[in-house]
């Protein structure tokens, strides 16, 4: 399977139509369908399913949507890193990362990077952990910044001085608002929102002292904006790092720290081997140096 052909494939997932993915391409539209058939007799599945409005994906078209966008991407980052190695130091870094406020020191070494090289451009993409090992096993991204344990046998890592510590975010008129602080045992019989990652870590054990089938997981969300707005709404108690959403103010919200301080070590990691691209060894370099 050609790349020109899966950029054509993805054309038309994007206009929902042969002729306007056709118009876009400049190319003629009995063209874009010849190979758009060509390339589901070489897949030996239907990937379209076309009707006189639009065209809509079938559920292998569905998975090989997912997968040529990631092979596009990749391409395009393959193609910056081969014609920008030169002496000059330019081109993009990427980190993958959750909310955290550790983000804050990633900032602070690529602005330190860019103080020096300004043809340098910094990018973070937000996921949990899951997501955030998916794009670097891909290689989508340079680097990770990950919690808790660290697979050794596949990334190398250097420990961030920052840590993020439990805890639960609740609206002000919450009968736990109260509180100084909160007890596990004050969240057992509580309908609870907790992160992705929590959940695929198998974490809150350790965090509450009780076994997740005990306790009302009532929501769960990916990115703890999205939380905070359940949280708003009366889905339930949210169990999430301190610092990132602003409760000063006039907000709805307030957080109380857990009367058990739980921290979480973060780390940022690349896959072993990595070939890196001159911006990307000046970031690892001046991530280095500031951790001393």
């Amino acid at each position: 399977m050609e790349l020109r052909v899966l950029q054509y494939f993805l054309a038309v997932t994007r206009e929902q139509s042969i002729s306007g993915a056709a118009e876009s391409l400049h190319l003629s539209q009995p063209t874009l369908s010849r190979q758009l058939k060509d390339m589901e007799e070489e897949l030996g599945k239907q990937l379209f399913i076309r009707s006189n409005r639009k065209i809509t994906l079938t559920e292998e078209g569905m998975i090989l949507r997912k997968r040529a966008e990631e092979i596009m991407e990749l391409v395009k980052k393959t193609w910056d890193e081969i014609t920008l190695s030169d002496e000059s130091v330019s081109g993009n870094i990427t980190v993958g990362a959750g909310e955290t406020d550790g983000v804050r020191f990633l900032a602070r070494a690529a602005q330190a990077v860019r103080k020096d090289y300004p043809l340098v451009h910094f990018h973070i993409v937000s996921g949990d952990k899951v997501s955030v090992t998916e794009d670097l096993d891909r290689g989508l991204v340079d680097f990770g910044l990950l919690f808790g344990e660290i697979d050794t046998s596949k990334y190398e890592c250097l420990k961030v001085p920052f840590q993020d510590s439990f805890g639960v975010l609740m609206r002000r008129d919450s009968p736990l608002a109260e509180k100084e602080a909160i007890a596990s045992e004050d969240l057992w019989d509580k309908p609870l929102i907790v992160s992705r990652q929590i959940l695929h870590d198998a974490s809150l054990p350790t965090i509450l002292g009780c076994s997740q089938e005990k306790l009302n997981i009532a929501a769960s969300y990916n990115l703890l904006f999205n939380g905070s707005l359940m949280v708003e709404e009366g889905i339930g108690y949210a169990i999430c790092f301190d610092k990132i959403i602003n409760v000063t103010g006039n907000s709805n919200l307030c957080l109380r720290p857990l009367v058990k301080k739980i921290d979480a070590d973060m780390h940022i990691v690349w896959k072993k081997y990595q070939v890196f691209t001159k911006a990307a060894e000046k970031y690892l370099l001046q991530l280095q140096q500031m951790m001393g």
